[in-house]
């Protein structure tokens, strides 16, 4: 049976060159003084060599893991899984791995996660907080994505701003009267997503906010959301503040017999990857997770190599917000003038 080669080693390569091996490390690092064609010279022998650097010898000598930790709020959400993508991607573009944790929706179990991360020296933290959770400063670097009313929040979807593109969206249609339904009035994202819905509307619009928790906790898990009564009522338009809801929202009025968007319009946040495929297919507003991937994992890593000690902070980005897109489907649609009709005669 052949032997397994080992790979080349700095020993080996300063060796072949007739140099040091800190003249080799130094000219690989980036570090020392080292003549730009001698560096060129070591460079590229230990490509010709097929040189690959140890990960645990540079932890050593740099004190540096090269490792990120994520802390997400609930991995079972299918908004959370596309985050955990797009931080590896830009991580690994900065050369950096990652280790995930799940808080599962816990405050103490995200506590638990942030201290096992730094407990493995992780170099710094992402952490998407569980709702309404402020994040201190740990030891070691900390990115928070959540949204800008969060206090230390480092970067984040405009989800104010995602709001308003849903109220004109809806305006666009003529609708007048929009049930906004959310899970709990307790999440920054949700509040702010409300909040510029509610800001967005124009002149002979009024909204009113369903929160599915509250009505839950009275009436029980699972209970029906009453939309078709709301239909009744004259509303047409129901803004979900996330997919998931607007999921729910779709369900009920199809099993009740309301046809969307030709009696009621949904909408819904995230474009989740089922969001293009349901029937009718759901128009929503999509976050750009690359662009606040790469802003985040740039402002930790920058921290992380500009400080001289594993300080803990809470990192800031110049850009603190990255706009929401609006992408319309078949789930919205003009007003129904007979429902028109019916908020006139309510009012």
């Amino acid at each position: 049976m052949a032997q397994l080669r080992p790979g080349p080693n700095l020993s080996r390569i300063a060796t072949s060159l007739g140099v040091s091996v800190a003249t080799v490390s130094n000219a690989l690092s980036g570090k020392g003084r080292v003549s730009e064609q001698l560096v060129g010279k070591i460079r590229e022998h230990a490509a010709e060599l097929g040189y690959v650097p140890s990960q645990a010898g540079r932890a050593l000598r740099t004190g540096r893991s090269g490792v990120l930790g994520l802390v997400l709020p609930d991995i079972a959400n299918p908004l959370f899984p596309k985050i955990a993508q797009a931080i590896e991607f830009a991580a690994a573009s900065a050369g950096y791995g990652v280790l995930i944790a799940d808080s599962r929706g816990n405050v103490s179990a995200q506590t638990e996660a942030i201290n096992r991360l730094v407990e493995r020296g992780v170099d710094g933290l992402v952490i998407v907080p569980r709702r309404a959770t402020r994040i201190s400063a740990a030891s070691c670097p900390v990115a928070v994505i959540d949204t800008a009313s969060t206090p230390g929040n480092t970067v984040a979807a405009d989800h104010w701003q995602g709001g308003q593109l849903i109220a004109a969206h809806l305006a666009d249609l003529g609708h007048k009267r929009i049930l906004i339904i959310g899970n709990n009035p307790e999440s920054n994202v949700q509040n702010d997503r409300a909040g510029g819905i509610r800001s967005g509307l124009c002149p002979g619009m009024s909204a009113e906010t369903l929160w599915i928790e509250k009505l839950e906790h009275q009436a029980g898990s699972g209970c029906p959301l009453g939309l078709a009564r709301k239909v009744g009522e004259g509303f047409t338009a129901f803004a979900a503040l996330s997919d998931l809801q607007a999921l729910r929202v779709l369900t009920e009025l199809q099993r009740d017999g309301i046809h969307v968007p030709a009696q009621a319009s949904v909408t819904g946040f995230d474009d989740l990857i089922w969001s293009a495929v349901v029937t009718p297919a759901l128009t929503t507003v999509k976050m750009d997770m690359d662009a606040i991937a790469e802003i985040a994992v740039s402002a930790l890593v920058k921290n992380i190599k500009t400080s001289s000690t594993r300080e803990g902070a809470l990192v800031t980005a110049e850009k603190d917000r990255v706009p929401m897109q609006l992408i319309i489907r078949q789930s919205s649609a003009p007003a129904n003038p007979v429902q028109e009709h019916l908020q006139m005669e309510n009012s």
